[in-house]
């Protein structure tokens, strides 16, 4: 998956923008962010650590823990360029779920 497919499919979300933090990208819904681009073939998401657990056990060498506390609290970086397309869908939506107000929720369903 390029860089401009992770875009494009983030800010298809609904009340999803583009923002920044830390001098990277990121994407949140208000001020919450799900997802970030540290660096290229890299994007963070927002999980909870039972989320994270799953993910690292079902989807071993696409993705770790994030560094430090972020990673504890269940940030997760995800490695994009060679993963296929649906699964990362399933990431981004559950780390958009984590972030976003169950109005916008109801829409998406």
């Amino acid at each position: 998956m390029r860089t401009e497919d992770l875009e494009r499919r983030a800010l298809s979300l609904p009340g999803a923008i583009e923002s920044a933090h830390f001098g990277k990208r990121d994407f949140r819904v208000g001020k919450r962010i799900f997802m970030s681009l540290p660096e290229p073939g890299r994007a963070v998401f927002k999980f909870t650590p039972d989320q994270q657990r799953f993910l690292l056990e079902t989807e071993p060498g696409l993705c770790n823990a994030a560094p430090g506390g972020w990673g504890i609290k269940g940030w997760t970086s995800v490695y994009f360029t060679d993963a296929e397309e649906d699964i990362i869908g399933s990431v981004m939506e559950t780390a958009w779920r984590n972030v976003a107000p169950r109005d916008l929720q109801q829409v998406e369903a």
